[in-house]
């Protein structure tokens, strides 16, 4: 979500002083209203490493997003580009059935893929009928190998703590991204005309704002902690599935010990 323009204070973007001093990429790309999938993220970032490794630098994708990093180390999915006519006929049903009846369809040709899919997730499920309809085939078929690519090297590092320190931690960010101005920075996206719809309106922390709309700011600040736990155990579930993954707890010691042996290969 840090691809989006004018979302700063909800997907935590590097500050201006750390991204002046290391050079970040891929950031404020798109707006709130264009969608990003994981095949544009893969294109993308793969130009970005190549471009990065021949000056001579180490390239580092950072994120939580496990679906896209796990595109991007294993290869992206294989499925086919959405046809404009099955995005339309799948958005009309969207609007007329509702979610839960795209669900039922996808859940009767392919569980596993439902089952993947967060109930909240309208991309994902919208996307996954749109491939079985385009297809007739299962979109669990068209999934990244469970492999890395052979095209690079990875050193795959993931963070990892204690669940109530992780509890406590997000409580603290959402505390301060209302007092850095979440609300105010909402606001002004409804007012360049971003509604609920958009892509970038859709993530944790602009959502409920949507959502709850006159509840008490307290009321807000708590749907964003949940939703953001739940989202940090479902990205846990990702990242311990991407190949080679080595865990460590918060070291920079520890950290700074596997880049040198990475490097020293």
């Amino acid at each position: 979500m840090q691809a989006y323009r004018g979302m700063d204070i909800g997907t935590a973007k590097p500050p201006a002083d750390l991204r002046a001093r290391l050079p970040h990429r891929l950031i404020d790309i798109r707006n709130p209203d264009e969608q990003y999938t994981a095949g544009e993220f893969v294109r993308l970032a793969d130009a970005e490493c190549a471009s990065i490794a021949a000056e001579g630098a180490l390239p580092v994708v950072s994120g939580g997003t496990g679906f896209y990093l796990r595109s991007f180390i294993c290869g992206p999915s294989s499925a086919p580009p959405s046809a404009p006519d099955i995005r339309a006929e799948v958005a009309a049903d969207l609007a007329a059935r509702g979610a839960e009846a795209l669900r039922a369809e996808l859940s009767a040709a392919d569980p596993l893929s439902a089952g993947r899919i967060h109930g909240n997730d309208q991309y994902r499920l919208t996307r996954a009928v749109e491939i079985l309809r385009a297809t007739g085939m299962a979109p669990s078929t068209f999934a990244p190998k469970p492999e890395a690519r052979s095209d690079l090297s990875f050193l795959i590092v993931g963070v990892e703590r204690p669940r109530e320190e992780l509890k406590e931690r997000i409580r603290l960010r959402v505390a301060a991204m209302l007092e850095a101005g979440l609300a105010a920075e909402f606001a002004a996206l409804r007012a360049r005309g971003y509604g609920p719809d958009a892509p970038g309106l859709k993530a944790i922390g602009y959502r409920e704002f949507s959502e709850m709309e006159g509840r008490p700011a307290a009321e807000i600040a708590s749907a964003i902690e949940l939703h953001t736990l739940q989202y940090a155990k479902r990205q846990m579930t990702f990242l311990k599935a991407l190949p080679g993954i080595i865990w460590i707890g918060p070291s920079k010691e520890r950290l700074a010990s596997l880049v040198q042996g990475f490097l020293s290969r």
